[in-house]
């Protein structure tokens, strides 16, 4: 009887501990965070958002494409501090490669400038791919944004959103869409619905909420 109970205990351990998603492999690849990044992210902070934060509760995950062919080049892009305008650059918590391998470019709590109205509560994960509108994203990428994901929702359960960047609209429905900045707006077509959908019947166990 005794050894049943044992047996039992255990199986009831490797339940649980299946139950809890694993962080996948993961490459530290950081962006600088300068004194001058630092002090443009606030800056935009409270100008778009009239909140004097450089970090955020994530409450969602935004997935995006590069437009581009290679990380190195997206990387390249996001690199500096600044944009074009002077403003804080452009950037994105990971960045998947083409054959799935994930590179984390900031810490999941920094505010990244990565989606518009979202950015002062949103995780986002860029994949490389999506030249001129292609819907190109791999299966390999596929894979690692779901482990990716689910991984980031057990780490942080505030986490309850998931849209894609063309579903800015949409998500506009979960209460956290956020912009002070009047006609502050681009239209967006990545990561692309098929990636999106086959994303949400994979993470349909999540809990997690999704936007058409």
């Amino acid at each position: 009887m005794r050894k049943k109970t044992i047996l039992l205990f255990l199986l009831l351990i490797c339940m649980t501990t299946a139950a809890f998603a694993e962080e996948p492999a993961i490459v530290d690849k950081p962006l600088p965070w300068s004194a001058q990044r630092e002090q443009l992210t606030r800056e935009y902070a409270r100008t778009h958002y009239g909140m004097d934060i450089v970090s955020i509760v994530p409450q969602a995950v935004v997935v995006h494409w590069t437009a581009s062919q290679t990380w190195e080049s997206a990387y390249k892009h996001f690199y500096a501090d600044t944009s074009g305008d002077g403003t804080v650059n452009v950037s994105s918590h990971f960045l998947v490669d083409r054959d799935g391998t994930i590179y984390r470019l900031t810490p999941e709590t920094a505010l990244n400038r990565h989606a518009i109205g979202y950015n002062w509560c949103a995780i986002g994960i860029e994949n490389v791919g999506g030249v001129n509108g292609a819907e190109d994203l791999t299966a390999a990428q596929l894979e690692a944004n779901i482990q990716l994901i689910r991984s980031l929702q057990e780490k942080h359960p505030t986490i309850r959103y998931v849209f894609g960047h063309y579903q800015q609209d949409a998500a506009r429905a979960s209460g956290l869409y956020h912009e002070n900045v009047a006609g502050y707006y681009s239209i967006k077509i990545d990561p692309g619905k098929s990636f999106m959908a086959a994303l949400q019947a994979n993470l349909q166990d999540r809990g997690l909420i999704f936007f058409e």
